[in-house]
């Protein structure tokens, strides 16, 4: 599906002739890794067969059919010519929109482009416009309106399966005359949404008439992909006619309050929510049906001809039914109901008649509607309740001792610091604009004050600036314009800043650029913050002395905000060994444990906590003896790592004299300098993807070459290890649109990927080449899951090599995948090294995403299964004279060096910061102890016996 976003258009290009013209666009495609460089060809070709001029300056260039296997994604990418470009007959071309596609996806381009033709003068509008906002608005045209009124709700639609209930909501659609026949079929091939809270969407452009949307809920429950499923969301989708809706439900879905849809039981509702066209207030009464056979044909001529003496709508439905209400004027509609007996029919009258409408047709249906009834046998008060034995959890009792995972070692004491993200209800509609936009100005003041008080007492510079940023937001001109507009639609002050926030932070995450997804998370925690002013919530206190942070996770957004200076220790209810909140506390030196279980989060504010960081202990208020000895332990560490920093740039050999390296992990060439003068004898990791990541576009060989060349230089001789571009479908870059995965971590990346883009691995492999300079280069290659692969890139490494001559050279893998590890005795013949990435061969070894909510705290680097994948590693790789790094997490903790040093591995890359405490506790082990260590460890079966061996020693 063809969509036009901001980041696909440059503007201001200029091209003499329409050869030229073209000849941008296909650089552009290729540059972008759209397609291949024999595209140009095609959209030659097609422009011979006619013109793809559109009218009103735009030109939309593709390829012909025969090109299609030249494109790598379907794609597009606009260009602006202010000058104009002739496109031949006199036609000048002001914006060209060139098309990669592997069919006829430009057809649904040209539906979109419909509205914007049709505009008068659209083509010197396309001309003027100065930025792409305003491009893309122009070509938006006039926004069509979302269909979504009561007709459009089926709550409680009798559905035995998923494709039942996509039947339903198609039909909605189709009734209201948004769609044509076969929108149901279109629905059912498109592959569902999850959304939580049981809520999923489908949507579709095909066979769209008008934009609108329907929302049905299932009659009882219903799950579909092993998820509950409450409710279904179809979408006939045309333009933006959705934005808004999308922007209430995001909001609604970040407050977890989706339930309140899946539990509807009125169509009011759900529109009140959604912001749909409200029916109007009427009046409405209820009376189960007592009729034997139900509303069949007599007693339902008798109801609509009663009905008919009244001058004003009348209208019926089911309570808890599929359908919507209908007229009661109507025989057929109401025999179309099925009414049984014992069922509760609702009866809505307009307001002008109701008063005298609805007691006259209660009376006639509870008399029977000219029919003898048996009165319905009464409803007990009381109903059965069934529910889940749930555990109770409370919280540890003072004097408890918790096991949890020791994630970064240390030992910290301090009162507990609870951060509990919370539910905060708050009303949509508000009650004037004035009110509101008076309400939200108080509010914001009230922030900005709060955080000048934040940036005044904090002595960190980089705390201080992200404060001053959140201060900015407060004051962005568009976001108050944006709030503002939806303040005079009657949205409360609340509802009005939570979506304009939301769809600000969408808007920063779909850009997919790492300093602005945390620009998202920014947007979101003012959001928040100025949410719990204007609903009065009190956000918790941060102690003044240092503290224990207890949150239910610690994500990559959290980072900024903890001061080492504040934060003794970090306890985490969620996570494992490799999670975001482990990684972050060793990076910045913090003892941490993760996955301590939901009941840490009910510990009382304040509560005093001792934090074993190294045996994975918590201490829930500790006796005096306790507390006295974690604190001389406390203090016999700091002298350690005092001392361990002293000898930082010696070598590490342990007590019988042999010899493992300890090299560092960086993401970009600025740490290099502060890797090597923390004690890094090289570096063992070097992830370029980090390079791409901070580019708008594919960084070029010149400009990548330059970057290796600061790290070389930097490292003064010292090896360097290259990991070759690591991304894919859980990490994409905004300029290599890659087909969404239903399992990114089983799809496309890593070296599967950069394969199937050959020169863009071969521009980073040249520019490696060309950096070393006869300096120690080691270049590996990640994911590689078979021989093949490895010999595809060995061999275009090495065809490279005889233009680029480097005289000191090694090529290797990552290990990775478990098939790779069992596939060592084979590639051992041929690489010069392995080094073993732990976080992922431990998700793949133990099928668990490191990062899933209740299964993550299991992914353990040092279960026996992964240590006998690097243990089959290390021998065949030995066995032909080639060495063996490991460079994920599990190389900095102190309960695994010791194991990974009796498996033999040669050398150990970490963070900075872990460099002298590892080279310390190698210098402290003998290689022989830790070989029968190692071998223990192969033969127990949980990571928890390994970690107990570890501690015995």
């Amino acid at each position: 599906m063809l969509e036009l976003t901001v980041e696909q258009i440059s503007m201001g290009q200029s091209a003499v002739d329409k050869p030229a013209a073209l000849q941008l666009l296909a650089n552009h495609l290729v540059a972008d890794g759209l397609v291949a460089d024999g595209y140009l060809a095609g959209l030659q070709a097609r422009e011979a067969q006619g013109s793809t001029f559109l009218g009103q300056g735009i030109a939309i260039p593709h390829g012909t059919p025969e090109t299609r296997d030249q494109v790598f994604a379907t794609g597009v990418r606009l260009m602006q010519f202010p000058d104009g470009v002739d496109w031949g007959d006199g036609q000048i071309v002001y914006l060209a929109i060139g098309i990669a596609a592997k069919s006829d996806e430009h057809l649904r381009l040209l539906q979109l482009l419909t509205r914007a033709l049709g505009e008068t003068d659209l083509g010197q509008a396309l001309r003027r416009a100065s930025s792409p906002e305003a491009l893309l608005k122009l070509l938006q045209g006039a926004p069509q309106e979302l269909a979504l009124d009561a007709q459009m709700i089926g709550l409680g639609v009798s559905a035995d399966d998923f494709e039942e209930l996509v039947w339903r909501g198609a039909r909605l659609l189709r009734q209201a005359d948004c769609v044509s026949n076969g929108f149901a079929g279109v629905l059912q091939q498109v592959e569902a949404l999850p959304l939580g809270d049981g809520l999923w969407w489908l949507h579709s452009e095909q066979t769209v008439k008008r934009p609108g949307l329907a929302f049905v809920t299932p009659d009882k429950p219903m799950r579909y992909l092993g998820q509950p499923l409450s409710g279904l969301f179809c979408l006939a989708s045309l333009g933006e006619a959705h934005q808004a809706l999308l922007e209430r439900l995001c909001a609604l879905l970040i407050e977890g309050r989706g339930h309140e849809l899946g539990r509807a039981t009125s169509s009011r509702k759900v529109l009140e929510v959604l912001g749909g066209e409200l029916p109007a207030d009427w009046p409405s009464a209820r009376i189960a049906l007592a009729n034997a056979h139900g509303l069949h044909a007599r007693p339902a001529k008798i109801l609509a001809q009663l009905a008919k003496s009244f001058d004003g709508e009348i209208r019926v439905r089911i309570v808890d039914g599929q359908d919507s209400a209908v007229s009661v004027k109507s025989l057929s509609k109401l025999l179309s109901l099925g009414a049984r007996r014992g069922q509760v029919l609702e009866i809505i009258a307009e307001p002008s008649i109701a008063a005298d409408a609805l007691p006259a047709l209660l009376a006639a249906i509870e008399e029977g509607l000219g029919e003898e009834v048996e009165p319905l046998p009464a409803v007990s008060q009381q109903r059965e309740v069934i529910a889940d034995i749930a555990e109770v959890l409370s919280a540890p009792a003072s004097g408890s001792l918790l096991q949890a995972i020791p994630a970064a070692p240390g030992i910290a004491i301090g009162p507990a610091h609870i951060q509990v993200q919370q539910t905060i209800d708050y009303p949509l509609r508000g009650e004037s604009a004035a009110i509101e936009r008076e309400r939200l100005k108080n509010a914001l003041a009230d922030v900005r004050q709060d955080i000048q008080g934040l940036i005044e007492r904090s002595k960190a510079k980089a705390i201080r600036e992200i404060f001053i940023t959140h201060q900015e937001m407060l004051d962005d001109p568009e976001l108050t314009d944006e709030v503002d507009t939806r303040l005079k639609q009657g949205e409360s002050a609340e509802a009005a800043w939570m979506a304009v926030i939301e769809a600000a932070a969408k808007q920063q995450e779909s850009l997919q650029d790492a300093l602005l997804a945390e620009r998202a998370a920014d947007l979101r925690d003012i959001g928040r913050r100025v949410l719990a002013q204007l609903c009065g919530v009190q956000t918790p206190a941060e102690p003044e002395q240092p503290y224990i942070l207890v949150m239910d996770e610690v994500g990559p957004s959290d980072v900024a905000r903890l001061d080492p200076a504040r934060v003794a220790g970090i306890l985490t209810a969620r996570g494992g060994a490799t999670a975001h909140s482990a990684i972050v506390a060793r990076a910045l030196g913090i003892p941490a444990l993760v996955g301590a279980g939901a009941a840490v989060l009910l510990l009382n504010p304040g509560t005093p906590l001792l934090l074993d960081g190294q045996r994975g202990r918590l201490h829930v208020d500790a006796d005096a003896a306790t507390l006295q000895r974690a604190s001389e332990e406390r203090d016999t560490r700091e002298q350690r790592l005092k001392a361990a920093a002293e000898q930082r740039h010696q070598p590490a050999h342990t007590t019988d004299g042999h010899a493992v390296e300890v090299f560092a992990n960086i993401g970009e060439s600025a740490g290099v300098i502060s890797a090597v003068e923390q004690g890094a004898e090289g570096i063992g990791l070097l992830r370029t993807e980090l390079i791409f990541m901070a580019h708008p576009q594919a960084p070029d060989e010149a400009t990548q070459e330059a970057e290796y060349r600061r790290v070389l230089d930097g490292l003064a001789g010292r090896p360097l290890v290259v990991r070759t571009l690591d991304v894919g479908g859980d990490k994409p870059l905004p300029y290599w649109p890659i087909a969404k995965e239903e399992n990114p971590f089983l799809g496309v990346r890593g070296i599967r990927l950069t394969l199937q883009r050959p020169q863009i691995m071969e521009a980073q492999l040249r520019a490696l080449l060309r950096s070393a300079d006869n300096r120690p280069l080691r270049i590996m290659f990640p994911m590689v899951g078979s021989v093949d692969e490895w010999r595809q890139a060995r061999d275009m490494t090495e065809r490279l090599r005889l233009e680029i001559p480097v005289a000191d050279l090694q090529l290797g893998i990552m290990i990775e995948v478990p098939s790779a590890a069992l596939l060592a005795p084979v590639l051992a013949k041929e690489v010069d090294f392995f080094s073993v990435g732990t976080n992922d061969l431990t998700q793949y070894t133990l099928a668990i995403d490191r990062g899933h909510p209740t299964l993550s705290a299991q992914a353990d680097g040092l279960h026996p299964a992964v240590l006998q994948l690097i243990d089959i590693t290390v021998r065949a790789a030995h066995a032909h004279g080639k060495w063996v790094g490991v460079c994920g997490e599990l190389a900095a903790d102190p309960l695994a060096v010791p194991v990974l040093v009796g498996l033999g591995v040669d050398e150990l890359s970490v963070s900075g910061r872990s460099i002298a405490e590892v080279k310390a506790r190698i210098r402290e082990l003998s290689l022989t102890q830790t070989q029968t260590l190692a071998q223990q460890a192969l033969a127990v079966g949980s990571a928890n016996e390994v970690r107990a061996l570890v501690e015995a020693l």
